[in-house]
C-alpha cells in the first residue's frame, strides 16, 4: 500500500533550526549561513522519509517561521509598511513574524494566533485595499527542485486558497470575497508553474473545511476551486484536509475533480460514516489519515487495519496517511535515554511513526497479517496492563459535589472587598509572571540537571535572582510583582514533574512558534500532587517586600492541553484530576499568606472543538467548571487572576466569564485589541488587563505607544475595571528591552491617572 506525510518537523532532530535563526537575528552569522543550515536541515528530513520507504514525501512542508506566512509571501500578501523597510526578502519575511526596530523603520508584527486546535502558532496574513496578490516567490519550486537533484520526487505542499482567504484578515474596506478573482488567478499561476516543472503531485491543505460551512461558504470554495482546477493538466491535484471530518462539503469534493482527497479519521468522527453513506469515487485516491500527526502514543494496529480493510473492500485507491502534518509531535526517540524501555515501547515520534507508516502498509497488504511478526508485537502491546491507574485519585474525583464548583460570594462582592484590602491605585501595573531567562539562568538549571551543583546551591542562585528581580520591579514602580519564575524551565513541564502521573522526555521538542519550541510532558497515568510546588518560592519572594505578590500557577486544561494527553480516557477524567492538584496547591499559597493568585488558562481555547455545536457538550462544559474547582475553597478578599494568549476569544467571552475569575489579562495588543468590542458586548464583569505591549517582537514600545493602547481601552473598559501589563511572559525577552519596555508601560499608565 502507498503510504504519504503530510508534512515534517522542521526544526531538527535537535532544534538545529532554532539555534541557527536565533544566531542570525543577533546578528552572528550571515544570512547564507542560515539557508545553508535551513538546505541541510531539509536534505535530511527528505532522506529520512524516503530511507523509510514514503512513498508520498512533502516538500515546501519546511519553514523559517510559519507555513501560512510563506504562503502569504509567495502570493505577495505583504503589507506595504513591511515593504518600505527596503530589507532584504528574509529579512522582510522576519518583519512580518518578529516586528522590526532598527535604522529603517519601526514596526509592529503581524498578529499571531492559534492553528486551528493545536499549540501551533500561525501569523495572520493581512490583506490591504490595494495589495495586488500574485505569485511574488520561488520557494516552493526551489524546494522541489533541490529534493529532486539529490533523487527525491516530492509532492509540494502549500496552504490552500479557501484556508487562506478564511485566515487573512482585511484591513480596508473590502472583503474576503473581493480578492477571489486575484486569489484564482494566482493558484492558477501556481499550477501552471508545477505542470510546467512537470510537477506529478501538488498538495493543497484546506483545513478549513473541516469547520462549521455555511451555504455561503461552500460557494465560496467553489467559486475558488472550480476555477482553479481549469488550470490543471497533467500535475495531480490532492485536496489535503485535518483535524476533523468534512460533513459540510464532502459531497461536492466527491464530484470535483480532485485527484486525491486526504481525510482525517481520527479527528474526524464522521468521515467513516460520510464514505459509507456517499461513498468515494474509484479513479480518485483516498489519503487515509489513520497515524496520528498530533499525539506520541503508538498506533493501535488492529484497530487501524480494520478501517484499512473496510476501505478496501469497498475497492478505494487507498494511500495510508498520517493524519495532519507530523510538526505537531516530537521528531525521534533516539535521544531519550533516562526513560525506560517500558516506557518507550508505547510511543511512536515523527520518525517511529514513518516505521508505523510502513509496516501498516505492507500488513494491508498481507490477508494473513495477524501472523506477521509487526501485527503481533503491537497486538502484545495493547493487551498489556501499563499499570497507570490510582485508586485515591479516582476516588477523590468521585466525591466532588456540584457546591465544589462554586465560590462564594458572588464576584461583584468579592471586588469591593478585594479593592479595599488591595489599596491598589487605579490602572494597577503588574507582568505576566515570567522574566528574562538568561544564559547564567538557564546554566543553573542545567547543572542542577546534571548533578554539577547542590540542591542547596541550586535554591541559593534562584533566590539571588528573585531577590534581584523584586528589587527591579520595584524600582521600575510595578504595583502588582511578581518572583520571576526562574526555578522553572517550561510553565507545564515545571508543574508536571511534581505531579504524579507524568512521564518527562530529555529531547521531544515540538515547535509552538518560529523558534519557540517547547517539550511537552506525557500523561502517562492518573494524575496526582506530591508535594507543594511553588509556595516556598512565592513565600520567600513575598518576604523581601511590601507590595502584593502574586502566585504563579498554571492553570489544569493549559496542563492538560500542553501535554501528551492519554488515550485510554477521557479528556474530561484528565483535567478534573489535574484541577484537584492545583486546587491543593491554590489552597497552600493562600494558608501561606499568598492574597494574590495567577492560575494561567493560555490554552484553554487549544481544544475547543471546532464545530461550533461540539463547543460546550465536548469541551466548556467541563473544562470551565474545571477552572472553577480549582479556586472555589479560597476567601473572598484573595484575589484569582487568570491569563490567555494568541487565540480567538471572541466568541466564548461569556464562557470565560463563568470561570468566575476575578481578573484575567488577556493577548490583545496583537490583534489591535480586537477583543474589547466583544467585552462590552457581552458586560464582561472580570477586571482585565489586556495586554499593552507585544513581547513576541523585540521591539520596545514607546510611552505614547501604550498610552495610545491605554486611551482605546478606556473607551470599551472602565478605570476601576482596567489592568496594565504586558500581553505574555517575559521570559524569551532580553533584560535591556524588558526594563525599557516595562518603564515605558509604567510611565504610560501614570500619565493615563492624571487625566
Amino acid at each position: 500500500m502507498q503510504i504519504s506525510v503530510i508534512g515534517f518537523p522542521r526544526i531538527g532532530t535537535l532544534r538545529e533550526l532554532k539555534f541557527a535563526s536565533e544566531k542570525y537575528f543577533k546578528k552572528e552569522i550571515e544570512a547564507g549561513e542560515l539557508l545553508q543550515k535551513a538546505q541541510e536541515l531539509r536534505k535530511t528530513h527528505w532522506l529520512t522519509q524516503k530511507n523509510a520507504g514514503i512513498t508520498y514525501i512533502s516538500s515546501n512542508d519546511f519553514s523559517f517561521y510559519d507555513m501560512v506566512l510563506d504562503t502569504a509571501a509567495l502570493l505577495g500578501i505583504v503589507p506595504k509598511r513591511y515593504k518600505e523597510l527596503n530589507l532584504s526578502e528574509l529579512d522582510t519575511y522576519f518583519a512580518m513574524a518578529r516586528g522590526y526596530q532598527g535604522t529603517f523603520g519601526d514596526v509592529k508584527a503581524l498578529a499571531m494566533k492559534k492553528w486551528f486546535n493545536t499549540n501551533y502558532h500561525y501569523i495572520v496574513p493581512e490583506l490591504e485595499d490595494d495589495t495586488e496578490i500574485k505569485i511574488s516567490g520561488d520557494k516552493l519550486w526551489s524546494e522541489y527542485a533541490e529534493a529532486k537533484s539529490i533523487g527525491i520526487e516530492t509532492k509540494p505542499v502549500v496552504t490552500g486558497a479557501y484556508t487562506v482567504l478564511k485566515l487573512c484578515r482585511c484591513t480596508g474596506n473590502k472583503t474576503a470575497a473581493d480578492y477571489v478573482d486575484e486569489i484564482v488567478n494566482a493558484y492558477k499561476d501556481l499550477i501552471e508553474k508545477c505542470e510546467k516543472e512537470q510537477i506529478a503531485w501538488i498538495q493543497f491543505d484546506e483545513p478549513a473545511l473541516v469547520q462549521d460551512m455555511e451555504k455561503e461558504d461552500i460557494e465560496l470554495f467553489h467559486r475558488l476551486y472550480d476555477a482553479i482546477l481549469t488550470a490543471v493538466k497533467d500535475c495531480k491535484v490532492l485536496l489535503q484536509t485535518y483535524f476533523g471530518d468534512v460533513r459540510d462539503i464532502y459531497q461536492d469534493l466527491i464530484e470535483m475533480p480532485f485527484d486525491g482527497i486526504g481525510l482525517d479519521f481520527l479527528e474526524g468522527k464522521e468521515t467513516l460514516q460520510l464514505i459509507e453513506s456517499y461513498g468515494f469515487p474509484k479513479e480518485k485516491k483516498l489519503f487515509a489519515g489513520l497515524v496520528n500527526g498530533k499525539n506520541i502514543w503508538k498506533n493501535h494496529y488492529e484497530k487501524t487495519l480494520k478501517i484499512l480493510e473496510k476501505l478496501q473492500e469497498k475497492e478505494i485507491q487507498t494511500v495510508l496517511s498520517t493524519s495532519c502534518s507530523l510538526l505537531h509531535v516530537p521528531y525521534t526517540l533516539k535521544h531519550e535515554t533516562k526513560l525506560s524501555k517500558e516506557y518507550l515501547a508505547y510511543f511512536a515520534f515523527a520518525e517511529e511513526k514513518l516505521t508505523e507508516l510502513k509496516e501498516l502498509g505492507d500488513l494491508a497488504e498481507d490477508k494473513k497479517y495477524f501472523d506477521r511478526e509487526a501485527y503481533k508485537k503491537n497486538h502484545d502491546l495493547f493487551s498489556a496492563d501499563r499499570k497507570c491507574e490510582n485508586v485515591a485519585v479516582k476516588n477523590r474525583l468521585s466525591h466532588v459535589t456540584e457546591a465544589d464548583y462554586i465560590r462564594e460570594p458572588k464576584r461583584s462582592e468579592r471586588q469591593k472587598l478585594q479593592k479595599e484590602a488591595f489599596g491598589l491605585p487605579e490602572l494597577p501595573t503588574t507582568t505576566i509572571g515570567s522574566f528574562p531567562q538568561t544564559k547564567d539562568v538557564k546554566a543553573n538549571r542545567s547543572a542542577f540537571r546534571k548533578g554539577e551543583i547542590t540542591r542547596q546551591e541550586y535554591v541559593d542562585f534562584n533566590k539571588k535572582k528573585i531577590a534581584e528581580c523584586v528589587a527591579w520591579q520595584e524600582e521600575i514602580g510595578l504595583d502588582v510583582l511578581v518572583h520571576g519564575e526562574y526555578e522553572r524551565n517550561d510553565m507545564v513541564e515545571y508543574f508536571g514533574e511534581a505531579l504524579g502521573g507524568f512521564l518527562f522526555t530529555e529531547k521531544a521538542w515540538v515547535q509552538s512558534y518560529g523558534t519557540r519550541c517547547v517539550k511537552p510532558p506525557i500523561i502517562w497515568g492518573d494524575v496526582y500532587r506530591e508535594k507543594s510546588i511553588t509556595v516556598d518560592w512565592s513565600v520567600y519572594a513575598q518576604s523581601l517586600t511590601n507590595k502584593i505578590m502574586k502566585g504563579m500557577l498554571t492553570g489544569p486544561v493549559t496542563i492538560l492541553n500542553w501535554s501528551f494527553p492519554r488515550e485510554d480516557i477521557s479528556i474530561k477524567e484528565s483535567i478534573s484530576q489535574i484541577a484537584l492538584a492545583i486546587r491543593d496547591e491554590v489552597l497552600d499559597l493562600e494558608a501561606n499568606g499568598i492574597r494574590m493568585i495567577q492560575i494561567d488558562e493560555a490554552a484553554l481555547r487549544e481544544k475547543l472543538p471546532l464545530r461550533r455545536s461540539d463547543w460546550y457538550t465536548e469541551y466548556l462544559d467541563f473544562a470551565i467548571p474545571a477552572f472553577r474547582l480549582t479556586h472555589s475553597g479560597v476567601k473572598a478578599d484573595t484575589q484569582i487572576h487568570t491569563h490567555m494568549c494568541y487565540s480567538e476569544f471572541t466568541d466564548i467571552i461569556p464562557a470565560i466569564d463563568d470561570m468566575d475569575a476575578d481578573v484575567i489579562t488577556f493577548e490583545a495588543s496583537r490583534s489591535d485589541l480586537q477583543i474589547l468590542d466583544s467585552l462590552r458586548e457581552n458586560h464582561f464583569e472580570t477586571e482585565v488587563g489586556p495586554g499593552v505591549y507585544d513581547i513576541h517582537s523585540p521591539r520596545v514600545p514607546s510611552v505614547e505607544e501604550i498610552v495610545l493602547a491605554l486611551k482605546v481601552m478606556l473607551t470599551k473598559i472602565s478605570r476601576e475595571k482596567l489592568w496594565v501589563n504586558p500581553d505574555c511572559g517575559l521570559k524569551t525577552r532580553g533584560v535591556p528591552e524588558t526594563d525599557a519596555s516595562l518603564r515605558n508601560m509604567v510611565e504610560a499608565a501614570k500619565e493615563i491617572r492624571k487625566n
